[in-house]
């Protein structure tokens, strides 16, 4: 299996530069930069690859991660977590090592993972279990599983105490608070059908989400307002945004990126 690395071209497209070979077998899902520490972590069935992000090399893996779907980042803390989906569990390890420290229980089946930084908690969102799991990213130990009425999928945390997901069977979007772990709005993501994926943009209070409708939908953080949506490609599964180029990416399950810039809030 192989990782592709992108670039800007001068004429402002994209074009492959590289492909990355990755050893073993296994499916893909979430990709995690850490930009401080310069490393790139990928999901790949049942462990997570480590890469450099300047060589484009592995430099290590985290084994023992059965159906691992994502990777949250506490740099703060040098802690790591995983979402293990067929164990229901959140692996924990070292960021300096990449030596796993713990494993704690979840609900069935997480799979999106975030970090908050507002309250040093990492959401682990349970696909099956339809519910989130908070846990303590200085004490390692879970602080509250809370039910959300229907199937999550990705998430975003604003840093200031309200985390966002989207319910991917309900075609809702919630904002729920981060630090009394309660939903305090529910939001129809329409016309935006089956919400898959979802980044921010902090400063704008923008929320970009990937539909399976084929559509990206754009909504004000604070009114849960649809304010445009825009076509994407087929199966959209992760979104990311750019602040720097202010550029969204969108990844499509048909094989394509689709690239949208954003010019105003």
């Amino acid at each position: 299996m192989t990782f592709h690395a992108a670039t800007a071209t001068a004429a402002g497209g994209y074009a492959v530069t590289r492909k990355i070979p990755i050893p073993g077998q296994g499916s893909f899902d979430y990709l995690t930069v850490d930009g401080g520490a310069r490393r790139l972590y990928v999901s790949h069935g049942t462990q997570v690859e480590v890469l450099d992000i300047d060589s484009l090399s592995v430099v290590g893996s985290i084994p023992k991660t059965p159906g691992v779907q994502g990777i949250a980042i506490a740099p703060e803390f040098g802690r790591g977590f995983v979402s293990n989906g067929q164990a229901s569990t959140v692996t924990i390890f070292d960021l300096k090592t990449l030596q796993s420290i713990a494993s704690v229980p979840t609900g069935s089946k997480p799979d999106a993972i975030i970090y908050d930084p507002d309250t040093s908690r990492v959401f682990a969102f349970n696909g099956d279990g339809k519910s989130v799991t908070a846990i303590d990213a200085a004490t390692e130990k879970v602080v509250a599983t809370v039910d959300l009425g229907g199937g999550p999928e990705f998430a975003a945390a604003d840093g200031k105490g309200s985390v966002y997901n989207n319910l991917e069977d309900e075609s809702q979007v919630l904002k729920i608070n981060s630090r009394d772990l309660k939903v305090e709005q529910r939001w129809p993501s329409a016309p935006c059908a089956s919400p898959s994926s979802m980044a921010m943009d902090r400063a704008n209070r923008r929320l970009f989400v990937g539909c399976r409708s084929k559509i990206m939908a754009v909504l004000d953080a604070d009114a849960g307002k649809v304010i445009t949506t825009l076509p994407i490609g087929d199966h959209v599964d992760a979104t990311a945004y750019d602040a720097e180029t202010r550029l969204i990416f969108n990844s499509n399950g048909e094989g394509t990126i689709s690239v949208i810039q954003r010019d105003s809030a």
